[in-house]
């Protein structure tokens, strides 16, 4: 059994190595596959990540929320999902929490998240 463990969690870090490190406040861009009847495509939903959940293990997700036409839309995506192609990192957040759930009560402006400097070495 211990060597069914060994090859399921080699898998994961595999999976996961292919997609860039990201938090909650990080702006991201998924590219989903979907299948509409007998035709796969595939489409990109850019948000706000509000939270990672079971980060580390095969049932790992994370929300992405974003506004389209003026109302809020949230998916969940599995990081392990068949259906995701590819994850960009756009921008880096800077929050001082793990979950972003305010965010849902403010537009314009009050939902904006400062972005990360990061710093230059010579």
């Amino acid at each position: 059994m211990s060597e069914l463990l060994k090859f399921v969690e080699a898998e994961y870090k595999e999976v996961r190595a292919k997609f860039p490190t990201f938090k909650a406040g990080d702006t991201i861009n998924v590219h989903v596959r979907i299948t509409e009847g007998n035709k796969d495509r595939i489409q990109q939903f850019q948000g706000t990540v509000i939270q990672r959940r079971n980060i580390n293990s095969n049932g790992e997700t994370f929300t992405v929320r974003k506004i389209s036409n003026g109302v809020g839309v949230e998916r969940i995506f599995p990081i392990l999902g068949p259906s995701i192609e590819k994850i960009e990192l756009l921008r880096e957040g800077k929050v001082r929490r793990a979950r972003l759930f305010y965010l849902r009560g403010r537009q314009g402006k009050a939902a904006k998240i400062k972005e990360k400097i990061r710093s230059r070495k010579a």
